[in-house]
């Protein structure tokens, strides 16, 4: 007769399940999905089908909630949000392309937040010892929708971090997500403006929307650099 294989024990079952869902094995398994969504866009580039190989034969509302579908996606893998805006100008103008925009950035801070907050959360917040983690999960954690907010309206915080941070902290998900939504209308608008005239880069609409880039991006720094002052100097 052939040996059979006794069926794993309860106990030994139970420890392999908790060892699976540990906080750091969820934490590896958060590193290796990022890892590999971003390897795949160095291999594939896929911003470039979003501006140059968009599918003729979609068109009208099926094409923008597509297009917001695929930027929710590409903003996840670390595509620059910039290029996505402006791919969102060039392929549907300003009336369609700053909602197709909104929503994928919506679709990309709820992925990463919901990816960071069961994944990341448990094991990372008890390496929240520095001052300024510290000082920046208690701002994002009691005064969630003001914190973000600001950080979206002031482009000077990489928006996958500020999505990960938040995920870590004690924010909620409805403030985070209204937040987003709102904060990040004018930059995003912005660059959804320069997309659409970008044949047309003389045009006051044109030098009007990067003047406004250039103008929020000097004022991200400008206020970065007083925070990390102030930090420093206690």
């Amino acid at each position: 007769m052939l040996d059979t294989v006794p069926p794993p024990s309860p106990a030994r079952a139970v420890r392999c399940s908790r060892a699976l869902l540990s906080p750091w094995s969820r934490l590896a398994l958060l590193v290796a999905l990022l890892a590999a969504a971003g390897t795949a866009v160095l291999l594939y580039e896929p911003q470039r089908l979003l501006a140059d190989g968009w599918p003729p034969q979609v068109s009208g509302g099926a094409a923008v909630v597509l297009f917001a579908v695929a930027y929710g996606l590409c903003a996840v893998a670390f595509v620059p949000r910039p290029l996505l805006n402006l791919a969102a100008g060039a392929l549907f103008g300003s009336r369609l392309g700053l909602p197709a925009a909104l929503a994928g950035t919506v679709l990309a801070a709820g992925i990463s937040f919901g990816l960071g907050r069961f994944l990341g959360q448990e094991a990372l917040r008890p390496l929240l010892r520095g001052r300024w983690l510290k000082s920046a999960d208690i701002q994002l954690s009691r005064h969630g929708f003001r914190s973000m907010l600001a950080v979206r309206l002031f482009p000077g915080v990489p928006f996958a971090a500020a999505n990960y941070c938040a995920a870590v902290s004690h924010m909620r998900w409805v403030p985070f997500l209204l937040a987003t939504g709102i904060g990040s209308i004018p930059n995003t608008a912005a660059y959804v403006v320069a997309g659409s005239r970008a044949t047309s880069p003389t045009s006051p609409t044109f030098l009007l929307a990067m003047g406004f880039i250039v103008v929020t991006g000097l004022g991200a720094a400008v206020v970065a650099w007083r925070k990390r002052h102030r930090l420093g100097g206690h």
